[in-house]
């Protein structure tokens, strides 16, 4: 009897829910609505004075599909990867850079230094120079924070030691081996800027570039993007190139070699025109034997080098620009608006649970199943 009136009493409190009352949390809260008000005028001016200094940026995304060698016997294979969000890229070409390891080459100090020489200009026409002054004098920055930067410095020069390496004045004099530490910081600095993704199902590559400036942002997209044609250009085409080159080299030799046998076998035939004897007519016939193999190898080396540079042309990748790089006309960020909303939204949470915490355990009701 005591263990069936235990169950019952256990049944009753496993049947109990406790659930916070809103109305009553709704009619606290009201009543002190002038909290509110005065956190929401605090909120709303400091977040303006803190967003609205910041400079806003601008970006511009330029996409580019380059063409893509492949194997015949697993051509289907790959379309049928692709459907599904697979690259079966690593086996259908014999490139050892593919499309999907070019974002690693945005992390490459020389061809991040290799980009410091462009030249930019700002849409206003005020500032015209090399892309590594603009970056290292041009750059608009927030007043409030010079203190919180300031005292970060002191604070690093304090854990660090002092850095002897002279630093670069202009882009010529930047050595990616070995930089300076403002110069390493601007390095990364500039490589938060640019970014480059390419599509696992397509190859398509997508250059981005942030900014301050519009124009600068896309002159900046371009160049990026022709940089990178050049560099993938350059490395598919190498070993073509090189083939060019020893080619015409073997062939300029057999044309030195041929002309040389052709003016011997010139000469002697002007010198020994009347003579009949058997010992010169033999030495003739040698030369002009030694002539035509040299003839042959002319021609053999002209075709060889023929058939390089067809290959070279069939090596060379065509890329194709599905967007190309465009003056932004509105600015990407800072969301000011969306900004100092959040910032209204998380001041108003804080408050409603400060405002709450003693009458938290009040709240509580204690409700039957």
């Amino acid at each position: 009897m005591e263990q069936t009136t235990d169950n019952r009493q256990l049944s009753a409190d496993n049947s109990q829910q406790k659930v916070i009352d809103l109305t009553q949390i709704f009619h606290i809260l009201w009543d002190k609505r002038r909290t509110f008000f005065k956190v929401w005028a605090v909120t709303f001016i400091l977040a303006c004075i803190w967003i609205f200094p910041q400079p806003r940026f601008y970006t511009c995304a330029v996409k580019l599909a380059p063409e893509m060698s492949s194997d015949q016997g697993v051509g289907g294979l790959s379309s049928l990867a692709s459907s599904f969000g697979f690259n079966v890229g690593g086996t259908e070409s014999q490139d050892a850079i593919y499309p999907m390891l070019y974002p690693e080459l945005f992390e490459n100090p020389e061809f991040i230094v290799g980009l410091y020489d462009i030249h930019v200009t700002t849409k206003d026409g005020k500032i015209s120079t090399d892309y590594f002054t603009y970056m290292k004098k041009h750059q608009k920055k927030n007043l409030l924070k010079r203190p919180y930067i300031y005292v970060k410095k002191k604070i690093k020069a304090m854990l660090t030691e002092e850095d002897k390496t002279p630093r670069a004045a202009n882009a010529k004099g930047i050595n990616p081996f070995m930089m300076n530490r403002k110069d390493f910081d601007l390095m990364n600095l500039i490589m938060s800027k640019i970014s480059c993704s390419v599509n696992n199902k397509n190859n398509v590559i997508t250059v981005s570039v942030k900014d301050q400036d519009p124009l600068v942002c896309a002159t900046m997209a371009d160049s990026i993007k022709q940089r990178l044609q050049n560099f993938i250009i350059q490395y598919r085409t190498s070993k073509a190139k090189e083939d060019v080159a020893h080619y015409k080299h073997l062939r300029d030799s057999a044309e030195i070699e041929y002309y040389d046998a052709m003016e011997r076998y010139s000469r002697f035939c002007d010198s020994h025109r009347n003579v009949i004897l058997q010992t010169y007519q033999s030495k003739q016939d040698k030369l002009h034997s030694d002539m035509s193999l040299k003839q042959n190898s002319l021609s053999a080396m002209e075709t060889q080098l023929t058939e390089a540079r067809v290959r070279l042309q069939e090596k060379t990748p065509a890329f194709t620009t599905l967007k190309c790089a465009t003056v932004p006309v509105l600015p990407a960020g800072p969301k000011r608006l969306l900004f100092v909303i959040c910032m209204l939204f998380l001041a108003t949470v804080l408050t409603s649970v400060y405002l709450l915490r003693e009458d938290l355990k009040k709240l509580i009701v204690i409700k039957r199943g």
